[in-house]
């Protein structure tokens, strides 16, 4: 027969009025700590965040017109079209980069590799992430610029960013298939599904909203890296015209816009808007897959339970 304490189901203040033992005076006064520490926290953690974007978009926003997105750049005035639309570019090259090697590394590293081969993969990739981008930049410029002679291109860029990529929507890959509950597998297989159909029909509708999530998150985190970009790249005033023409990108006008800001007070502002679209374009990815994410999990739930 089950058994019980006296002091199951107790609130704390219960408890501490009932037990007066060092212990549980200990535990209950934690526990009244973390819930004050908790809110302070978030809030040390996201108003600075909240500062950030009320002052970039005040410096922003004053001067933000139509014409700001849709004409080209002359030098340290005019608009963002050249380097909103070579943003855009390089990060559609470096998306498909980082899917084909990413997705299909992780998808053979959790379900075909053994387990001492995947644990190596693992690591390579966890080392990949921790990179600096300046050392991703310096290997797309020897490899790509140097050794290929692409010059400072979009296919370099754009290579170099997917490099920069790729270990992100490897690990989210990884981790989507290895999450599939053991006992799906084996009422697939069981069911007389081969292991390609258990793959595809079922294993992948599981992991998608994982994978789709780490796809964003790379996409979010490559668009405005500037070091792999500023190595591979050079600032231009037109948008690209093909994979072996320079390509401008909205961080690089941030970069260069700052400098240039002690001699040309218009390039700071400049700079100031292209962050404001950076913003908007991460914020915007943030927003899109937390829909896509949201909507596949309620049309899979309750399916796999």
């Amino acid at each position: 027969m089950a058994t019980s304490t006296p002091l199951a189901g107790l609130a704390p203040e219960d408890i501490l009025t009932l037990d007066r033992s060092g212990h549980v005076r200990r535990r209950v006064a934690f526990d009244r700590a973390v819930g004050w520490l908790l809110p302070l926290l978030f809030a040390v953690a996201i108003v600075p965040i909240g500062w950030l974007l009320y002052y970039i978009g005040s410096q922003a926003l004053p001067g933000f017109t139509v014409a700001v997105i849709t004409t080209n750049p002359s030098g340290a005035t005019g608009g963002l079209y050249a380097p909103l639309v070579g943003s855009l570019t390089i990060l559609a090259v470096a998306t498909g980069v980082a899917i084909l090697f990413g997705f299909l590394g992780g998808l053979v590293t959790s379900e075909y590799l053994s387990d001492q081969w995947a644990g190596w993969v693992r690591i390579s990739a966890n080392v990949m992430v921790g990179t600096p981008a300046i050392i991703v930049g310096l290997f797309g410029y020897l490899a790509f610029v140097i050794y290929f002679h692409w010059g400072l291109s979009l296919a370099a860029s754009g290579l170099t960013l997917g490099v920069f990529m790729t270990p992100y929507v490897f690990r989210a890959t990884d981790i989507a298939y290895g999450s599939v509950p053991p006992h799906i597998r084996e009422a697939a297989l069981g069911s007389g599904a081969r292991p390609r159909q258990y793959l595809i029909r079922v294993a992948s509708a599981i992991a998608f909203p994982q994978v789709l999530g780490g796809i964003f998150l790379a996409m979010a985190i490559g668009v405005g890296e500037t070091a792999p970009l500023y190595l591979t790249t050079t600032a231009v005033e037109l948008p690209p015209t093909g994979l072996f023409q320079p390509v401008s990108a909205l961080s690089l006008y941030i970069w260069s816009g700052f400098q240039a800001g002690y001699i040309l007070p218009s390039a700071i502002r400049l700079a100031f808007q292209a962050a404001f679209l950076l913003l908007v374009i991460v914020i915007g990815l943030n927003i899109l897959v937390r829909l896509i994410v949201a909507r596949s999990r309620r049309r899979l739930q309750g399916l796999f339970q």
